[in-house]
């Protein structure tokens, strides 16, 4: 097989701050599965372990697992990368914690399969706390408003970092498990260094591309047909998603088969016989992992011990628009959150929710109250006018009064209020906002900038599920990807 051409480090070089576009979390754990029987407690003991998540118990017969690749200038453990390792990584000076890679696998109890669903980093999902926004911003975005509170609050820089992650990890899970309808047992992230290491691990990934591609942005340069790439190269490959026929989904098909390929070649090939990579990917994973402290690794590891590579399938959610926009011009992904938990409920063999079904509420039995704090004349109007075709009873509208609001919002006394959830689900799916100050029976909606539903200018294109009725581009679901054929599979 051809060795990747050297070249593209300039285009690199050139690009400045990157945006990192971390493909592999799901491999890193299941590459340590080899380790159960190869002195697995060492390995263990060295990885970083997180608690307070808010995880599930896998308590319906199989592990959910979200796997997440963070941009991150730290190990870890917090340490900072070396001079030469950012230089390897081309990594610029921020600091970033946007989760560019999200893939939820299943593992049956048996562990003789799984399934690692991907979801696109740029879908517009409703973020706990946050209200709408692209899903990879849930974290980064939640962090750093828990950071500065608690540092106004006078709490320390390391703690409040320390809290303020763990606050953006939750809001992550809960927007996935709000997305999927399926509820996260165990959380693992890993680091752009970790792609890297895991990838050198192993001897290089084989790929293959059906066209050539030179590509500045992402550094990405190959030629075309089957190659295998390093660390650094395969960063590239994974990052590409300008000058792809599908974007961003282009770029999940690429991360889907590199991973296939990867777990592959660790669990089948002659990687884990050979001491000196076992100790590179000991190192990799001891690095680059972190992983919740309740999860009893080496027992699910044990599961695992049948695992093959063509038991191992990758997924991606339906898209009702891949090139979408909100309001304010934002570029996002849409979805139907009706349409992705049916899908990936048909995955995994039904939803493993622990909640029950909450009765249907009869609009007519709701009055909403519509304030504007938008600076979009008459858009609260709008919004009313489209609640009451929805049969909901118009209460008052106006201009909001209230402390500054950047998110859109449904107001109610508590949280899990029925009504308020009903209003927010209409409205394309609002945050519910607990507001003590209101009569127990009162519903008010709260419209800001960031708004893009029913009564907005974007409702024009697009309907209540987020979907456009004319200019949308609808991707479904791509046939499954398994880790278990021949070769790589080549891609655009």
């Amino acid at each position: 097989m051809p060795s990747r051409r050297s070249g593209g480090d300039s285009g690199l070089a050139s690009l400045g701050p990157m945006r990192a576009f971390v493909a592999v979390g799901a491999v890193l754990v299941l590459a340590i599965t080899g380790f159960a029987w190869h002195s697995v407690d060492s390995l263990i003991s060295n990885i970083e372990r997180i608690g307070g998540l808010g995880l599930g118990g896998g308590r319906d017969g199989a592990v959910d697992i979200l796997l997440v690749g963070v941009d991150s200038r730290t190990d870890a453990h917090g340490n900072p990368l070396s001079q030469d390792e950012r230089a390897m990584l081309h990594a610029g000076d921020e600091v970033g914690t946007n989760t560019d890679t999200i893939v939820l696998m299943r593992v049956p109890n048996d562990g003789r399969s799984a399934t690692a669903i991907s979801i696109p980093r740029d879908s517009y999902v409703d973020i706990p706390g946050i209200g709408m926004g692209k899903i990879n911003s849930a974290y980064g975005a939640t962090k750093e408003t828990q950071r500065q509170k608690l540092i106004d609050q006078g709490v320390s820089e390391v703690d409040a970092d320390k809290q303020s992650t763990r606050a953006g990890r939750q809001a992550l899970i809960k927007s996935v498990a709000n997305m999927t309808g399926v509820t996260v047992d165990h959380y693992a992230e890993v680091s752009l260094l970790g792609f890297v290491l895991l990838t050198d691990a192993v001897g290089g990934v084989d790929v293959c591309l059906n066209n050539p591609v030179d590509e500045w942005m992402s550094g990405a340069e190959f030629p075309a047909g089957p190659q295998r790439l390093n660390g650094p190269e395969a960063l590239s490959f994974v990052r590409q998603r300008h000058d792809l026929p599908r974007g961003d989904l282009d770029r999940i098909v690429r991360q889907q088969v590199f991973m296939a390929q990867l777990v592959g070649q660790v669990l089948n090939a002659k990687t884990l016989a050979n001491p000196g990579k076992l100790q590179q990917l000991s190192d990799a994973v001891g690095r680059t992992v972190v992983l919740d402290e309740d999860w009893d690794v080496l027992a699910f590891l044990q599961q695992l011990q049948d695992l093959t590579g063509g038991q191992v399938k990758f997924e991606t959610v339906p898209v009702t628009d891949l090139n979408g926009t909100t309001a304010d011009g934002e570029s996002v992904v849409r979805i139907d959150p009706k349409a992705v938990k049916a899908y990936v409920s048909a995955l995994v063999g039904g939803d493993d929710s622990d909640e029950p079904a909450e009765p249907a509420v009869d609009p007519d039995t709701v009055t909403v109250s519509v304030f504007n704090a938008s600076g979009v004349g008459g858009l609260a109007g709008q919004v009313a006018q489209a609640l009451t075709s929805k049969g909901f009873h118009e209460g008052l509208v106006g201009n909001y009064s209230g402390s500054s609001v950047t998110s859109s919002r449904v107001l109610a006394t508590k949280t899990s209020d029925p009504k308020a959830k009903a209003v927010a689900t209409a409205l394309g799916g609002l945050t519910v906002v607990a507001d003590p100050s209101l009569s127990p029976e009162s519903i008010s909606v709260v419209v800001a900038s960031d708004y893009s539903g029913p009564g907005s200018a974007a409702s024009s294109m697009f309907d209540i599920s987020g979907t456009s009725s004319a200019t949308a581009t609808p991707v479904p679901p791509a046939p499954p990807i398994d880790a278990g054929q021949t070769g790589p599979k080549c891609v655009n």
